[in-house]
């Protein structure tokens, strides 16, 4: 697994959104934007289903996928991994009453249909210049 720096989690944790790209079986892409997300440790990442349709389905067929952010420095990180779906047990309850929580802030009628797990396998620069697409772990 590759570990985040302080820096990566720091920038991750600032982002309203971030972009989630999954792809279907025969590697067709999808790319969707994520609020509701979070740092479990520095291997991995949360995120919490609540509209997920072709997204759901294209990680049920293929447990790859990324997460993408930036900053307005052009700072950026892309983050590959292996997710896992949990849809039950504790980390999808306390997954649950987030969510309810968020919603109950902004009045709005929001539910959490599971807990998107990304366990980070490789971290890249997305940052413009003669770096672009380096590998950091």
């Amino acid at each position: 697994m590759a570990k985040m720096t302080d820096r990566i989690k720091e920038l991750f944790n600032e982002q309203q959104a971030v972009i989630l790209a999954t792809a279907t079986k025969d590697g067709v892409p999808n790319a969707v934007p994520v609020g509701a997300k979070k740092i479990l440790d520095d291997e991995t990442i949360l995120i919490s289903d609540q509209y997920f349709n072709k997204t759901l389905q294209n990680l049920k067929d293929n447990d790859q996928a990324a997460v993408t952010f930036w900053g307005d420095n052009s700072e950026g990180y892309q983050l590959k991994g292996i997710v896992t779906i949990e849809t039950s047990g504790e980390r999808f309850e306390e997954t649950a009453k987030w969510i309810e929580g968020i919603a109950k802030m902004i009045n709005r009628p929001l539910k959490s249909k599971g807990a998107i797990i990304l366990n980070i396998k490789e971290i890249f620069s997305v940052a413009p210049g003669p770096n672009a697409g380096a590998k950091l772990a």
